[in-house]
């Protein structure tokens, strides 16, 4: 049976099978690092009083974070590897994506503090110097203070895909700015990982007209979550936990580019659904 958790502006929620518990004992960073997370979220439930979904619906998520880092890798799909190749092949940069998706070492980059990011029904920004920005929907791991993945989010890496095949060096420039990082809706905390076949899904629409629609099974990813949390812990703490990005293979066609007011919705079934709307930025 799985839990999950929402920062709200009016406090933090947990959410079993319909019902929804206002949590008053602890601050967010120090809830999630609690030592068996599971556990002590299940005890919370014998000690509060649930309001239902429609009282819910009445107030406002935050993005599920206060002062973890977001981190994010990269090229950890074949799809992922194959459009990175296409956005570079001009600046000669396409061999370093063959490169690193065979290479034993995963690429790991920042994507962005606490207060950059976003949640659920907030808006993402498109750069005005890019001509070429998409979104990225991907499995978002949350890993404890310890290194252990306790939780799953939703995650929309925004990238300017023009600036990075430009020049693999204008990575940061491409994924980090104000307002390029969505996460959300809740923190997922499962008994058990979660389902290795889950099913992440996006649509794209443009004055409700749908312009892209795909899917992609989690299982399609070549390396291990813990893997990829082993690699981000080795020279590094993170004293409130920390979200990692694991990639995406949802990638719209090569003609498409984003516009202000498009409408991103991102879905797995046993997280939810994250929903941003496009600014320019």
């Amino acid at each position: 049976m799985s839990m999950r958790l929402y920062n709200t502006t009016s406090g933090i929620y947990l959410e079993k099978q319909g019902l929804f518990y206002k949590t008053d004992t602890i601050q967010w960073d120090e809830l999630v690092n609690t030592n068996n997370l599971y556990t002590y979220l299940q005890s919370l439930i014998f000690s509060a009083n649930p309001i239902n979904q429609e009282a819910f619906n009445q107030l406002t998520i935050l993005p599920p974070i206060q002062q973890q880092e977001i981190w994010a890798a990269g090229v950890t799909y074949l799809r992922s590897r194959e459009a990175r190749m296409e956005e570079s092949k001009i600046s000669g940069g396409a061999d370093f994506y063959a490169k690193v998706y065979d290479a034993q070492r995963p690429e790991l980059f920042f994507k962005s503090t606490a207060t950059r990011c976003v949640g659920t029904n907030a808006t993402v920004n498109i750069r005005k110097d890019a001509s070429w920005n998409v979104p990225e929907p991907e499995l978002t791991l949350f890993a404890n203070t310890q290194g252990k993945i306790v939780g799953y989010t939703i995650g929309n890496d925004m990238s300017s895909r023009d600036i990075e095949g430009e020049n693999p060096l204008y990575l940061p420039q491409a994924k980090c700015y104000e307002k390029s990082a969505a996460i959300g809706p809740c923190l997922y905390v499962p008994e058990k990982p979660i389902n290795p076949n889950a099913t992440i899904h996006m649509q794209i629409f443009r004055a409700e007209a749908e312009l892209f629609s795909g899917q992609i099974s989690i299982n399609q990813m070549k390396r291990t979550h813990q893997e990829l949390i082993d690699y981000l812990f080795r020279s590094m703490d993170f004293p409130n936990g920390v979200y990692l990005m694991t990639g995406t293979c949802l990638v719209p066609p090569n003609e498409f580019t984003l516009a202000a007011e498009d409408r991103i919705c991102i879905s797995i079934a046993e997280i939810g659904v994250l929903t941003n709307t496009v600014a320019l930025k």
